[in-house]
């Protein structure tokens, strides 16, 4: 039986940069997952490490954009009816944590995390040898309308008081920065700070090696198997059991299958997502990831190709693939963007584990020993790897954390569902 300091549950990006700086602190750390590092939803995403993000996406604003989704006519999102009921009670606290007020708690509350989030990429792959994947070239948000630009005030208000720069762009100021765009849109913002990534599953790759070179062990087994055994937890795997002290739950939209047996019971949601790839049509390269917030999609250049990604879907985790927002969105994105041939059948389908307040969930389990919680990223767990991985390991190690992680304990949602 192997006896490790810690085990981590899960290695996409998120348990990946925890197991590296857990062994980059000197303890011995078993990373456990039932696939290879960075396969599931850590591959699907559109590269972009947003250290710039102020607000998470929102509810519909209005209810003619409500409704447009309620009538399947929306690229922004789509929905199985058969899981209205049971996602019903997450949509209505995503619903209020959308108000004006919470979305400004949420700005205050992240800023630490995605302050820090170009750095500790930054840092980790130059360690890992995985920089030349790294592009410092920013992003950039296309609006179709001067009323949905407006709409940003609020944010570029406090993006201003958070001193971070942008550059608003009318469409010449944009095809400057993205000649192969066309200009089907009234207004731009171009966001420099940010950096993207042209290949995600190859930087976590990158730090998955990073790992087991400075000793990391990897085996694969089923998280699901988690017990405590005395003073220690154990998991089961292929090569035996692994004993640890601590236990790092990184499970991303599985979380739940672990803890709710548990009797941790936590308002996880699923934003499903989609991915296409597609050859660039003319000779005239795309340099960033560029974004149509009106539409709800995102267009970056990634090694396989132009990669389109769609919105949220919200329907049972499991079920099979349904990627109708194409049908929406692709004239719509063929007005602005290079698009040819694609460059394979096949539709990749992704899970994003989502809490009503956008916030992850990193911190001691509820009513356990030495059990550790790192889920729940949403759109950010390609930028908050890294990032989450150094909190965690400051509070594992009983180091001074270097943010407060007050905003991200579990406990906010247990102090609602206290009657009292």
């Amino acid at each position: 039986m192997a006896r490790t300091d810690a085990v981590v549950l899960g290695a996409g990006i998120v348990g990946t940069s925890v197991a590296l700086h857990l062994v980059k602190r000197g303890l011995s750390v078993a990373l456990v997952d039932r696939g290879g590092p960075g396969e599931e939803t850590s591959y699907g995403n559109a590269g972009v490490i947003e250290g710039e993000t102020v607000f998470p996406p929102a509810f519909p604003p209005s209810l003619w954009s409500l409704l447009r989704v309620g009538i399947k006519r929306s690229p922004e999102a789509n929905y199985h009816i058969l899981s209205l009921p049971k996602v019903a009670p997450w949509l209505f606290s995503f619903w209020v944590a959308s108000r004006p007020k919470k979305l400004m708690e949420f700005a205050y509350a992240m800023r630490p995390l995605f302050s820090r989030a170009v750095a500790e990429h930054e840092a980790l792959m130059g360690e890992s040898g995985a920089l030349p994947y790294l592009r410092k070239t920013g992003w950039a948000k296309i609006y179709r309308s001067e009323k949905t630009f407006a709409q940003m005030a609020p944010e570029l208000e406090l993006a201003d008081k958070f001193g971070l720069g942008y550059r608003v762009l009318d469409p010449a100021g944009m095809l400057a920065l993205e000649p192969a765009l066309k200009p089907h849109f009234e207004r731009a913002i171009f966001w420099p700070g940010a950096a993207s990534l042209s290949n995600p599953l190859a930087v976590t790759r990158a730090y998955y090696a990073r790992y087991e070179a400075l000793g990391g062990i990897s085996l694969q087994g089923d998280a699901r198997t988690l017990r405590r055994n005395g003073t220690t937890w154990r998991v089961d795997t292929a090569e035996g059991p692994v004993e640890a002290q601590h236990a790092i739950v990184s499970l991303g939209p599985w979380t739940p299958d672990l803890l709710e047996p548990m009797g941790i019971h936590l308002p996880l949601g699923i934003k499903r997502g989609y991915h296409r790839h597609f050859r660039l049509a003319g000779n005239v390269p795309m340099t960033r990831p560029v974004v149509d917030p009106d539409n709800g999609y995102c267009v970056t250049p990634m090694e396989q190709g132009i990669r389109l990604t769609t919105g949220a879907e919200f329907a049972d985790r499991d079920a099979g693939p349904t990627p109708v927002q194409f049908e929406r969105l692709m004239p719509r994105a063929l007005e602005v963007y290079p698009l040819g041939e694609r460059v394979e059948e096949a539709t990749w389908l992704g899970k994003r584990p989502c809490f009503p307040d956008s916030r992850p969930v990193i911190g001691p389990a509820p009513g356990q020993t030495a059990l550790w919680l790192a889920y729940g990223h949403a759109h950010w767990g390609l930028t908050l790897g890294p990032t989450t991985g150094r909190l965690v390991a400051d509070l594992v190690t009983g180091a001074t954390p270097f943010c407060d992680p007050a905003p991200y304990a579990a406990e906010r949602f247990l102090r609602q569902q206290d009657p009292a």
